[in-house]
């Protein structure tokens, strides 16, 4: 297996916490232990003893996961350190040498790289901005061949915040049915959807869906590396076969404040944070963005903690990137690492003070740029 870099998993990691305005972050500002806790349970958490859990999370746990989908038990649910361990195992599990893998593009691009080291071809299904992002399932349905094995969504949708119709979705469930094909369901940010309605899961859809998930987006606790795959119980044990070669268990003291997370008196709090934070801050990029007309056009994203405008200068986008950080000390995701180039990735989830001193880092490599040319129509 020859693995090719994740290029915006390097890029993120080596220069997040060296530069003073980070803006690339995909997630709201972390929540604390002591916003996560109650004052009682501040104490005794130091009492907790760093013991292994069950290596597909602890029962607990499990149940208090399947409570988010109906007719789910613990059997349905494993426990993986982060969404990533989750989509790995689930890639592991489900694909083969010669396999296709038909992928929503633009996307979260840690599918697209283990499915190629595993040698599958992954085939771009395209999300379109003149569509409003939003997912043309005739054309999918045209993509899918005898050869695809597997379907891979992401809905809500990182970068752009898009989220699928519940038609779209049983359409897109239609097409993986009639073709034997498995869907993999990266559901990080449903929770963050902007009105407070919760988009509809791909759980229940089918008898061939995997449901990845976790608490790092729309919950604001990423540092917790807790994920999971919701599915049905023979896969799920398959699943659990291939974590214990990788990291074993997840860390005790995240699979107990996990379970605080997500006591239904708690998750709505958390939720309602989340909605708050990018509520306040979209705004302020949407005012900002509008006093650089036409320079950046936006299609408001209805979930997540991100924002994917186009912009309309000549310059490319990791250039342009490379030009914030260096000059301003401020990162942004270059739509490069999207395999499209000409937009930007621009976090939402910062508190506000920060997200209006990083765009006006950003307004003087804007100013030098020059009068910003029309976009092309759509």
């Amino acid at each position: 297996m020859k693995l090719e870099v994740f290029e915006m998993e390097r890029f993120q990691s080596i220069w997040e916490n060296r530069v003073a305005h980070n803006l690339s972050e995909s997630g709201v500002h972390p929540m604390s232990l002591r916003e996560l806790l109650d004052p009682g349970e501040r104490e005794t958490i130091f009492d907790r003893r760093f013991v292994y859990v069950q290596t597909n999370g602890s029962l607990a746990l499990r149940q208090s996961i399947a409570a988010l989908y109906p007719g789910a038990t613990a059997e349905n649910i494993v426990v993986g350190n982060g969404t990533a361990e989750a989509n790995y195992i689930a890639i592991w599990r489900l694909i083969e040498p010669g396999d296709e893998v038909v992928m929503m593009l633009p996307n979260y691009m840690q599918i697209w790289g283990v499915a190629r080291g595993q040698g599958a071809t992954v085939v771009p299904w395209r999300l379109r901005e003149e569509r409003g992002w939003e997912a043309d399932v005739d054309e999918l349905a045209a993509l899918v061949t005898p050869r695809t094995k597997l379907i891979a969504v992401c809905n809500p949708n990182n970068p752009t915040g898009s989220i699928l119709s519940e038609a779209a979705m049983k359409r897109i469930v239609a097409v993986a049915e009639k073709a034997g094909a498995w869907i993999l369901a990266d559901e990080v940010y449903r929770g963050a959807e902007l009105d407070g309605n919760e988009s509809r899961s791909f759980w229940g859809l089918s008898d061939r869906v995997l449901v990845a998930c976790g608490l790092s987006k729309a919950y604001g606790l990423p540092g917790l590396r807790i994920g999971w795959v919701a599915g049905p119980a023979p896969m799920i044990e398959d699943l659990w076969a291939r974590k214990d070669y990788l990291s074993i268990a997840p860390s005790s003291l995240s699979d107990h404040l996990a379970q605080v997370a997500l006591r239904p008196e708690v998750r709505p709090k958390i939720l309602s944070r989340t909605r708050g934070i990018v509520n306040a801050n979209l705004p302020v990029l949407m005012e900002w963005m509008n006093h650089h007309t036409p320079g950046f056009r936006l299609v408001p994203p209805r979930a997540g903690a991100i924002a994917y405008p186009r912009y309309s200068w000549p310059i490319n986008s990791t250039l342009l990137m490379e030009r914030l950080r260096d000059e301003e000390s401020l990162l942004v995701v270059p739509g490069d690492q999207f395999g499209m180039d000409g937009f930007l990735r621009i976090g939402l989830g910062n508190e506000p003070h920060e997200l209006k001193a990083s765009l006006t880092r950003m307004d003087m490599v804007i100013a030098s740029l020059g009068p910003a040319p029309s976009h092309p129509s759509k």
